[in-house]
């Protein structure tokens, strides 16, 4: 069968005249969905709790409305209030699509005079529905996906909130420590909270000794030597007196953010060790492919989730804006760059890009390969935020065969041409 009849026949999967579409708009305690049938006359309307228990009456009261004719569901979100809903339609076999909400948006914003409240969300998202019904993607219930993005969602947050309270802890050591940078290498490492929490000013060192300060630091800091604690002692001398009013009281906020930190340093290892375990059921072995880390591909892995709804790699560049879009009128236009799309998933391949054509402190590219290519573009007239970009679009390319195929990274190799 020519490709034209198959279009064909995909279109007319559906008989639309004799079903009704089910637009269902999603929130945290409560959804609302509206029933429309094939030419958008609403005929029926449902509120419903988003509790499982409350899920079998929502279904009743749906065929109700339809009557003797099939319904299709659409779902505005299927991973995050949703999902319970998208979970249990797709357990008991209904036909359920995942509506973006872009296209929801661009129906509202459709009307001369735009306004937005529960039902007509979800009488837009039936629209959309009904009139895209053969193209939208199906829901998927996938739970390791769902696990593997919250975890990850989790960790942001706590890393984010660390970088708060990394924040607020050199403001508060600027007031006691004037030269507190040059104690230690990394204000937030072992050993500098350890000093940080027990030591929250100068003068709770005057009222000890060096070899207590020793014994103190030493068990987190095995390579610790009793002259580094001297030096330190005599920078803090150098400072002067920094002892102000209340010093009790801000010693407290101190040490109240110090044990954040080390709350959320553990947190942190924990959805580590849970990733890790989680990352191997998926299949995927991005890790063998140089800069891609525990973190990286469980980024990836999370914001791509199952990588069959990408029929191709150019479905996926330009789910994450990393393709070109083409702008015309009158028969005249350009291909300009995409501000759309998944700027998460495009900023990791972003970085993963300048990373595959870094220059190590040797002189030598990390990996040869992806340098010369990026070589090859800037001579090629480019210029290099564009050149990256092309390497970004070749890494989408090998880790979709990647996780397409589920192998390991194979570094391409040049052979030699002469015998």
């Amino acid at each position: 069968m020519r490709s034209g009849d198959k279009e064909k026949e995909r279109i007319h999967i559906y008989n639309k005249r004799n079903i009704c579409f089910v637009g269902v708009d999603m929130h945290k305690e409560k959804h609302c969905a509206v029933v429309i049938d094939c030419w958008m006359e609403k005929i029926g309307e449902v509120n419903f709790e988003n509790r499982p228990s409350k899920f079998p009456a929502f279904v009743e009261d749906i065929r109700k409305i339809c009557g003797t004719r099939d319904f299709v569901f659409g779902l505005e979100d299927t991973r995050g209030f949703g999902r319970n809903l998208a979970s249990y339609l797709t357990g008991r076999k209904f036909e359920v699509k995942h509506v973006n909400p872009a296209y929801t948006s661009a129906v509202r914003l459709s009307n001369p005079i735009v306004y937005k409240d529960d039902s007509y969300d979800a009488y837009c998202v039936a629209r959309v529905l009904r009139d895209m019904v053969d193209t939208l993607q199906d829901a998927k219930h996938e739970d390791v996906y769902w696990a593997i993005r919250q975890l990850v969602k989790r960790r942001d947050m706590i890393v984010k909130n660390n970088v708060m309270n990394k924040n607020q802890l050199h403001s508060q050591l600027s007031y006691s420590y004037p030269s507190y940078k040059k104690l230690f290498a990394q204000v937030d490492g072992k050993s500098a909270l350890c000093f940080w929490e027990n030591y929250p000013s100068p003068e709770h060192i005057w009222s000890t000794t060096s070899e207590k300060i020793y014994e103190t630091i030493k068990p987190v800091h095995q390579a610790l030597k009793i002259e580094r604690i001297h030096a330190i002692i005599d920078m803090i001398k150098k400072d002067g007196n920094t002892q102000k009013g209340y010093q009790e009281e801000r010693d407290s906020i101190v040490r109240n953010i110090v044990k954040d930190i080390k709350n959320n340093q553990e947190l942190i290892k924990d959805i580590e060790e849970q990733l890790r375990k989680l990352l191997p059921q998926t299949g995927y072995k991005l890790q063998t492919m140089p800069g891609i880390d525990l973190i990286t591909e469980s980024k990836i892995v999370s914001e791509i989730g199952d990588i069959n709804r990408f029929p191709d790699s150019d479905k996926l560049a330009r789910f994450m804006g990393l393709a070109p879009v083409h702008f015309s009128s009158a028969g005249k236009g350009k291909d300009e760059r995409c501000r759309n799309g998944n700027r998460e998933l495009n900023a990791i391949f972003h970085f993963l890009a300048i990373q595959m054509v870094a220059i190590s402190p040797s002189g030598k590219p990390r990996h040869p390969v992806f340098r010369e290519y990026f070589e090859q573009k800037v001579k090629e007239g480019k210029n290099k935020p564009q050149a990256l970009v092309c390497v970004a679009r070749r890494l989408v390319r090998i880790i979709y065969g990647m996780m397409k195929t589920k192998t390991e990274y194979r570094p391409y190799e040049k052979t030699d041409d002469k015998n």
